[in-house]
């Protein structure tokens, strides 16, 4: 008995040359609607990946895989656009599992909101004024007080996109690690992040939050006048993208720590 055919089901960014490729992917291969599909493709950039991604937890449906082809700029979690052979690309593209960070705020109001990031959780200064923040490890206070623009927990997956423009380390997928990485800090002045195990929590307190406001940002979701950010791996809700095997993601990251 034949296995069931895959269902693919297609999605694209609203630029123009994401849309030419839909169309000429429409008129050469079937596609179903998202709602009922087995398999994702999506046509754009590391920032259409991540909004696809996001649906995908959102809609609860995390376990279907996304192919992803890059009509973007970047393209770090994207394949090479090619129209040829589309089905003997997913059947031997290689899966990776990413686990996404959840995150669970208080604002000084009072409010709870919870929210998932793939990339990092960012805290932010609001005003001129610099932030200080309690870094809370494994409900141990690591450091006191933190005086900086902001800090940030990255994914491996992520550790290649903000983590890195803030000087914080590269991690290897699968590594099951994360980086916790300071945004210009000022005091204690040498200390220039942590590499944490994937199972620690991670709790920032922000210190005279009314005066000095911070924002939190899960990649690209922001809640303002935060006064408590808990950030953990949510093992529960993994993802699932899969690449060429010529040029995996894998591959991408290791590549990444040899460029001047």
């Amino acid at each position: 008995m034949n296995a069931p055919e895959t269902r693919r089901a297609l999605v694209a960014s609203p630029t123009p040359a994401a849309r030419a490729a839909e169309e000429r992917l429409r008129a050469n291969y079937d596609f179903v609607d998202p709602a009922d599909a087995d398999l994702i493709v999506a046509l754009g950039g590391d920032g259409f990946m991540l909004q696809t991604l996001h649906t995908l937890l959102e809609t609860r449906r995390h376990r279907i895989p996304v192919f992803g082809m890059n009509l973007g700029t970047v393209g770090f979690l994207m394949n090479e656009w090619r129209l040829e052979r589309l089905d003997q690309r997913i059947q031997a593209a290689k899966a990776f599992k990413v686990n996404p960070l959840r995150m669970d705020v208080t604002t000084i109001d009072g409010e709870d909101i919870s929210l998932p990031a793939i990339n990092e959780v960012s805290l932010l200064r609001e005003t001129r004024q610099t932030a200080k923040i309690e870094v809370m490890v494994n409900d141990r206070a690591a450091l006191p007080e933190l005086v900086c623009d902001g800090v940030l927990v990255a994914t491996p997956a992520g550790s290649t996109a903000y983590n890195l423009s803030a000087h914080g380390p590269i991690l290897p997928l699968g590594s099951g690690l994360i980086a916790l990485t300071p945004i210009s800090p000022f005091r204690p002045r040498r200390w220039r992040g942590a590499i944490l195990p994937e199972k620690t929590r991670i709790r920032f307190r922000v210190l005279d939050a009314q005066k000095r406001p911070v924002s939190a940002v899960a990649d690209h979701r922001e809640v303002r006048d935060v006064n408590c950010v808990e950030v953990a791996v949510d093992r529960a809700s993994p993802l699932t993208l899969l690449f060429d095997p010529e040029h995996t993601l894998d591959d991408r990251i290791a590549a990444e720590q040899f460029i001047a």
